[in-house]
């Protein structure tokens, strides 16, 4: 124990060294091709549950902004946010049913405007959280793509015909049952009867 100690102790000067002198510093900012993104110290921020600015117990997009001073004195360099975009919520933010607009739980467009200024005025970058390889079934694409098997949106989210039978299931920690399908409800298209089963991410 003390050994150790003594070695977070040792890398806690060299780090405080490395950071105070100027000259080291200057000659770490003068390496060629130099990425931010390789060497940049990230904070990430659940906004859930990160400060509370109106008070419903619910951490928003004020309430990081008001922290922001804090969040710099760190000493980071990037502030990696959880997804905040509008959504349901049936999956912690993670269903997306507007990529264009701000949980209202969060706050609205204008303050996020405001916490990337104020970011930016302290230095700070800013990486979002995007979820790109599945969406809520309340977004307008899933929507359409549930419409119609003709429909452009179909072939944005993975559909198995019902007629092709049960899929072949696979394991998952989420899926107790090995079991990711879901029947979609029938959907009516003029006089006929189109069937379809979603797949459910897990």
């Amino acid at each position: 124990m003390p050994k150790l100690l003594l070695l977070l102790l040792a890398f806690s000067l060299l780090i405080s060294c490395r950071n105070t002198h100027p000259e080291r510093a200057a000659a770490a900012d003068s390496i060629p091709d130099r990425k931010w993104w390789k060497e940049a110290i990230v904070y990430q921020l659940y906004p859930r549950s990160f400060k509370d600015n109106d008070g419903d117990g619910i951490g928003d997009l004020k309430g990081i902004i008001s922290k922001l001073d804090y969040i710099k004195s760190l000493g980071v360099n990037v502030v990696w946010l959880n997804p905040i975009y509008s959504s349901p919520n049936d999956d912690n933010g993670y269903d997306i049913s507007d990529y264009r607009n701000i949980m209202k739980e969060f706050g609205t467009l204008a303050d996020f405007d405001e916490l990337l200024k104020e970011m930016h005025a302290r230095g700070l970058k800013l990486v979002m959280d995007l979820v790109v390889n599945h969406s809520s079934d309340e977004h307008a694409w899933f929507q359409q793509s549930r419409s119609a098997r003709d429909n452009p949106y179909r072939n944005y989210y993975h559909w198995w015909n019902a007629e092709r039978g049960k899929p072949t299931p696979r394991w998952s920690f989420f899926d107790v049952n090995s079991d990711a399908w879901k029947y979609d409800y029938p959907i009516s298209i003029g006089k006929t009867q189109k069937y379809g089963r979603r797949y459910m991410t897990s």
